[in-house]
């Protein structure tokens, strides 16, 4: 092989909760694992960004009951099945690994007490934090767990162009003629080196995240653009629940700042007592909901636009002054610092808030296994469908789903790895070096921003909180037009990092589009007017 050709047992792409945690389970076992990052480190992205807390159990808590929670804030679009492994499997899961193995160090009331918080849409306290930076916590527990396992070769700045396929990329003959399509590693960009890679893999596992900066407003990670997504629909992998895209109520408003990841004010802090007011003060929540400020996040985001709407304002506010169970400093620290930081004291002056897009309830479908419609091609994560979310993402849960695919992923891997599974000699030789399109140097950076924009902005305006069958059609017509011209005028200049990522953004925005023009009923983070 030569030097930008890998092989690898397994290839893990992403280095959140559910990638490193599919990392570290095959490790354990012996297995030779190349963890790709597109970041300087395993924290670039969302995981890290993550306030609230992870599902557990309660004290006065059962499977059944987080079952009907997850069921009721999903409008019954879930799979009952995937409910059910996560509610049963996902809490051992979470002892076995995140607390016994990785020693997270989650709060406690007493000694031998957890402290549990509860967030809009749980009916009992079920939820494990580490003050309010939960999901930086656990990255840096999972990091020096991955830095520390000797057969974890960790790549950073690296961003995977394409998945590799027998269908697709194999030159034999006799790949093209057999029936079943395999997934056998990816293209890979090194951004240091402004060289493609080609990772062989016997088995390889997307967890790239989600997909929040296709959007104007997004309290994601500026790289959670629905890579993932664009790389399995053109390797022809099922994808679902596309549309259900989950608007966080409460970000941060910071006037009219865009392209700029929104500060995320987490759900918890409305779970200890604050509560949403308008320009007026007046507390508005319980006209909309029974539930006020503890109903699920896509009627809370609904009201919060509703109200916005009628009193001209250009955000709400969420009211830590009064009712707080705890003392807000000591609880959430790190909304308390960013707040001082804008001027804001959340113990005397209510938070200026405004919904932004947060997580992708659809994704790449997976079955309990994190197996794809692709073979050898699993999926974890925000990146994936798993059923368990169906219409609106129930809070919490998406860190517990992380981990526990993840982990499933990598035990079903543990169990397939062998003589038969292997990329063969004949199959890598069958896999060509990546063909550069051009080398016209017409990267141009003003015309990149311009086509971001148009994206996000479409997205935002289009396919957005509230969507109409008119926003829909001018959104599939706008990004139409925009990928072939994109095509047309790129498809000469040779492959960097912004050019893979408008690719992945463009493409991620028309699948979206095309899945919200489908399904023509309106519930839950789909919500249509006519």
């Amino acid at each position: 092989m030569n030097d930008y050709r890998l092989k690898t047992d397994v290839l893990v792409i992403g280095s959140g909760i559910a990638g490193s945690v599919a990392a570290l389970t095959l490790a354990e076992s012996g297995a030779d694992v190349t963890l790709l990052t597109a970041g300087e480190d395993l924290f670039a992205g969302n995981t890290r960004l993550a306030q609230g807390g992870v599902v557990f159990h309660g004290q006065q808590d059962d499977p059944g009951t987080l079952e009907k929670d997850i069921m009721t804030a999903g409008w019954g679009q879930n799979y009952l099945r995937a409910v059910r492994y996560l509610a049963h499997k996902g809490p051992k899961v979470l002892q076995k690994t995140l607390i016994d193995a990785y020693h997270v160090p989650f709060a406690h009331r007493e000694p031998e007490e957890w402290s549990y918080t509860r967030e809009g849409g749980h009916s009992v306290a079920r939820i494990l934090y580490a003050a309010d930076h939960t999901g930086l916590t656990i990255m840096q527990q999972l990091t020096k767990a991955v830095q520390s396992a000797p057969n974890i070769r960790v790549l950073t700045r690296r961003t995977a162009i394409d998945l590799l396929t027998t269908h697709h990329h194999a030159t034999h003959l006799d790949f093209k003629y057999n029936l079943a399509n395999q997934c056998v590693g990816a293209y890979v960009f090194n951004e240091q080196l402004s060289q493609v890679e080609i990772v062989l893999a016997d088995f390889t596992v997307l967890a790239t995240g989600g997909a929040g900066h296709i959007y104007l407003h997004t309290t994601n990670s500026r790289g959670s653009i629905g890579s993932g997504l664009s790389m399995a629909n053109r390797a022809g992998v099922k994808l679902h629940n596309l549309e259900y895209v989950q608007f966080h109520p409460t970000a941060l408003y910071q006037g009219t700042r865009r392209f700029e990841r929104r500060f995320l004010i987490s759900e918890a802090v409305r779970g200890e007592g604050a509560r949403l007011i308008n320009g007026k003060g007046e507390a508005f929540m319980s006209r909309y909901d029974q539930r006020a400020d503890l109903a699920p996040r896509d009627i809370v985001t609904r009201a919060i636009m509703a109200e916005m709407l009628a009193t001209d304002e250009d955000c709400v506010y969420l009211d830590t002054t009064r009712n707080m169970h705890r003392e807000v400093a000591e609880r959430f620290p790190t909304i308390y610092t960013k707040c001082q930081e804008q001027g804001l004291d959340m113990r005397t002056t209510p938070i200026p808030v405004v919904p932004a897009a947060h997580y992708f309830c659809g994704g790449i479908l997976v079955d309990t296994h994190g197996r794809t419609t692709l073979e050898r091609l699993y999926a974890a994560g925000e990146c994936t469908c798993t059923g368990v979310h169906g219409a609106n993402r129930l809070a919490s849960t998406s860190l517990l789903e992380g981990l526990l695919w993840g982990y499933s992923a990598g035990q079903d891997i543990i169990r397939r790895l062998g003589s038969k599974w292997r990329v063969t000699r004949k199959l890598a030789d069958a896999i060509p070096d990546w063909q550069n399109p051009g080398d016209i140097r017409n990267e141009d950076p003003a015309l990149i921003a311009q086509d971001w924009a148009n994206i996000r902005n479409t997205m935002w305006n289009y396919v957005g909180i509230i969507r109409s069958t008119a926003r829909l059609r001018r959104a599939f017509d706008d990004l139409r037009n925009l990928s072939k011209n994109m095509h047309d005028f790129y498809k000469m200049t040779p492959i960097s990092k912004p050019i893979i990522d408008l690719f992945h953004g463009c493409q991620t925005a028309y699948v979206v589009t095309q899945a919200a023009m489908r399904n023509t009923k309106s519930q839950g983070c789909h919500y249509r007017v006519d």
